[in-house]
């Protein structure tokens, strides 16, 4: 084999081995990426997001919803 061919022989398997590793969770990924680049800015946003989506969870699902409708 010449070079090349041992070359794009090897990229391959680099390749497919990637392709098998399991990959990170949204959350992990989404932190490395605010920790990566310095965008702290997101978390305030991402908190109150998270919150409301609890709170409409809450309030389709439980008896609670006529206290949570009561706060607002």
């Amino acid at each position: 084999m010449d070079k090349k061919t041992k070359k794009t022989e090897n990229s391959r398997n680099s390749f497919a081995e990637q392709a098998d590793m399991q990959g990170a969770s949204f959350l992990r990924e989404l932190l490395d990426f605010i920790c990566h680049n310095k965008k702290w800015w997101l978390t305030p946003i991402i908190v109150i997001l998270l919150l409301v989506s609890i709170l409409v969870i809450l309030t389709t699902h439980s008896a609670l919803a006529p206290f949570i409708y009561a706060i607002f």
